[in-house]
């Protein structure tokens, strides 16, 4: 286990990669724009042509390789958790639909880290919850068109 200034170090490190222009598109794309209702949705998101993919890709892949520093003691869980959110709200997005994504694709590890993470916060469903709802209620604002399509430049 890293010790904490170490931990910080790789703690701030991610946060700025997450402010890289393409990453942050991304991920504002995935938290305003995807909105998955099946694991049909996700899957074509994910494995399926156009520009789409990418977006999802980078964002899950970033949250994802960020855990795997968690889970293989660069940075203690604790830290990690309270320094961050967004990676609840991705899971929280994705739960309902991982079962079948890793039986369709024959990748059952697939977000793993990023599962195994989350569950390692205190009261790990309350958080999630609290995502789940603040999901709900960008699926609706999106539905209304009252959500912004594209991230600033």
């Amino acid at each position: 286990m890293a010790d904490a200034t170490e931990a910080a170090g790789v703690l701030l490190k991610l946060y700025e990669l997450r402010t890289e222009p393409a990453l942050r598109q991304a991920r504002s794309w995935f938290a305003f724009e995807f909105h998955p209702t099946t694991a049909r949705d996700v899957l074509s998101t994910w494995l399926g042509p156009g520009h789409a993919s990418a977006p999802y890709r980078m964002v899950t892949t970033y949250w994802d390789m960020a855990a795997s520093l968690v889970i293989q003691g660069a940075i203690p869980a604790e830290m990690f958790n309270d320094a961050n959110t967004e990676h609840f709200a991705l899971f929280a997005k994705l739960r309902p639909f991982l079962t079948e994504i890793r039986a369709a694709t024959n990748y059952p590890d697939y977000l793993n880290s990023l599962e195994r993470v989350v569950g390692m916060a205190p009261q790990p469903e309350d958080r999630i919850a609290i995502f789940e709802r603040y999901m709900t209620r960008q699926r609706a604002l999106a539905a209304e068109g009252k959500q912004r399509t594209t991230y600033p430049e």
